[in-house]
């Protein structure tokens, strides 16, 4: 299967997550193509069995696509994995590397990857990586951006929409399994004041959006 393919079905897979169809300008979006490209590649993945296409209403994945589209992402979750545990990759260096090599990875490197890592659960994003069967769990964590005053938890989760998102978390000392409580929420804009481990910092409803908290959890 081409690498264009992948890519399409992956991202269809993440794009149907937030919505029940997926529209050719959302995926034209997300892969940074023109519409007639994408309306080229889903003729073709039609074609293939690998999306059901509805004129004027979006695609949706079939039962292999979404089989495909899962292992794609998995293996591009255990490539980003495998680069923070055992190349010191930080986790805003990772994604555009997981992006090429999710597509050269045979079955039998895969499998020795998730052994050497010790079969992770989730990418170093929080997202959780399906099992080889084809099955994940999404979790249903609140962004901080949902939190009241007083409430804490535990950062489990965050968006790896962009490089500089995530370096911006870490400057603020965003990290997996971070403890943060609500301290203020500024009425005018939504931003907040919380303590991140010991640190008192400004968060922006921008970025609050993009965190995602186990309410009451402990590390």
């Amino acid at each position: 299967m081409s690498t264009h393919v992948e890519d399409y079905i992956k991202n269809i897979y993440k794009l149907q997550g937030e919505r029940e169809k997926v529209t050719t300008s959302s995926i034209a979006d997300a892969l940074s193509v023109s519409a007639a490209s994408v309306t080229d590649m889903i003729k073709k993945l039609s074609d293939r069995s690998l999306i059901k296409y509805m004129p004027y209403q979006g695609v949706e994945l079939t039962h292999s696509g979404r089989r495909m589209a899962l292992q794609t992402l998995r293996r591009h979750r255990l490539w980003e994995m495998f680069l923070v545990e055992f190349l010191n990759y930080t986790w805003d260096e990772v994604h555009d590397e997981a992006e090429k090599l999710e597509h050269i990875m045979s079955t039998d490197l895969e499998e020795r990857i998730d052994k050497a890592l010790g079969y992770p659960k989730h990418d170093p994003h929080g997202h959780p990586i399906p099992t080889r069967n084809g099955e994940i769990i999404e979790d249903d964590h609140p962004s901080l951006a949902d939190l009241g005053i007083n409430d804490s938890g535990v950062v489990v989760r965050v968006n790896d929409i962009s490089q500089s998102l995530l370096q911006h978390m870490a400057s603020i000392g965003i990290h997996m399994q971070s403890q943060i409580k609500v301290l203020d929420v500024v009425q005018f804009d939504g931003s907040m004041r919380v303590l991140i481990d010991d640190n008192n910092v400004f968060v922006s409803r921008q970025v609050a959006r993009n965190i995602f908290v186990d309410i009451g959890g402990k590390k």
